[in-house]
């Protein structure tokens, strides 16, 4: 499937400018020929366009209005309002433009006969996977408004911890950025006037003082080498995330001290709220795991979920071919036991959720108190090793005239 521009003029005489994603442009052109417009022109975006588009799009787009725009529309809906009449009703409440160009649209497939779920895929850099696959789970099941209301309390869910880890992380974040800030001024501008007036004054430097000064000036020589690191890592960051390397880095993630604390629990939290939502909608758990591995954001998770799934479709019970499996903890596995065993699957996984999304608030409030020591420690080492570079010849010189004297 591909990312196409288009350019049309609607019903009423405007001009209409939009991306779609289809496989052919042919299908584009049927699309939006079903929606009434006239189509002036289609091309495909590039590989490069259509990720900055998708970018652009989840930019301009935050998820806690997504969050909002579910929770409204599964209310409404629940309240007997047919879903056309819904998302015109939400569009008239939107102070975000651009979400409210978004559910306009959707409003004019549904009326050309497109699905809810497949017009919400036509916006994949807005909507999650997650909000697309429950919806088309509503809709086969029929119990759309309940499928959306539980994809608002899962946005929420996640927008919730996302502000955690953010008010955890802003005063490491801050204090790194100052010190850092601090430390290259001084390696950078004051170190080098200093040394220089040792170095005249025919003092003798001492190692340590030495390599200070090498460091010294290996930065002010190449000091755009530190402007191009940040941008080296970005590369490095979207190279791995590229679909040769995608398990790799998603190993990377829940093997390293600190990220792993976050990721890993954060992946087993939606691990068991997914399946907990896919198992009330009455999906099959060999379906539910395709699903929740296509939609955890991690590779090695799904590799994983399609393994159980291969075991439960030989005969194995869940739990069974989870223990086969080390990612996941003995809580898990013992709680999805006594689910099989008593017939109340949805409810273990609802506490595995909750047990793990709380585990996330206390690891997010506990990471800002864990990050500040090391980072104080680090900072204190490296400003320690530059006075004593400094005082080292100036001991010396002091030493000399008392030996002197």
């Amino acid at each position: 499937m591909g990312t196409f521009s288009y350019k049309a003029i609607g019903e009423d005489g405007a001009l209409k400018s939009g991306t779609a994603d289809a496989d052919t442009i042919e299908a584009v052109y049927n699309d939006l020929a079903s929606r009434g417009l006239n189509v002036l022109s289609v091309s495909k975006a590039g590989r490069l366009t259509a990720g900055i588009i998708r970018g652009f799009s989840s930019w301009k787009v935050k998820r806690s209005e997504i969050a909002e725009f579910a929770a409204n529309l599964s209310v409404i809906m629940k309240a007997g309002i047919p879903i056309l009449d819904a998302l015109e009703d939400i569009s008239h409440t939107l102070d975000n433009k651009y979400l409210k160009k978004v559910v306009d649209d959707i409003r004019e497939r549904i009326e050309s006969g497109t699905s809810f779920s497949a017009a919400l895929a036509q916006h994949p850099g807005v909507f999650p996977d997650i909000f697309i696959r429950l919806s088309t789970i509503g809709e086969e099941t029929g119990r759309l408004e309940g499928s959306i209301g539980e994809v608002a309390e899962h946005l929420q869910k996640m927008e919730d911890l996302a502000a955690m880890v953010k008010r955890a992380l802003i005063y490491p974040i801050f204090a790194l950025v100052v010190t850092g800030g601090a430390l290259v001024f001084w390696i950078v501008y004051v170190l080098p006037k200093i040394m220089m007036i040792i170095r005249d004054m025919g003092i003798p430097l001492p190692v340590i003082t030495q390599v200070l000064f090498s460091i010294s000036k290996l930065m002010q020589a190449y000091w755009y080498v530190m402007l191009l690191i940040p941008v080296a890592v970005v590369v490095v960051i979207k190279i791995l995330k590229q679909k040769e390397g995608t398990r790799f880095y998603d190993l990377l993630k829940i093997k390293l001290p600190l990220v792993k604390q976050f990721v890993y629990n954060k992946l087993l939290a939606m691990f068991s709220e997914q399946l907990r939502i896919l198992v009330v909608a009455g999906i099959t758990i060999d379906r539910s795991l395709i699903i929740v591995g296509n939609a955890i954001g991690s590779e090695v998770f799904k590799r994983i979920l399609l393994k159980i799934r291969d075991e439960i479709m030989t005969g194995s019970r869940i739990s069974d071919a989870m223990r086969q499996q080390s990612v996941f903890p003995p809580l898990v596995t013992r709680m999805v036991d006594i689910g099989e065993s008593s017939g109340n699957l949805d409810n273990q996984f609802n506490f595995l959720s909750n047990y793990y999304y709380k585990r996330l608030g206390d690891i997010s409030e506990k990471m800002g108190k864990m990050i500040e020591p090391i980072l104080i420690a680090v900072v204190g080492v490296i400003f320690a090793v530059i006075i004593v570079g400094l005082l080292l010849p100036i001991y010396d010189v002091v030493t000399k005239f008392e030996k002197g004297g």
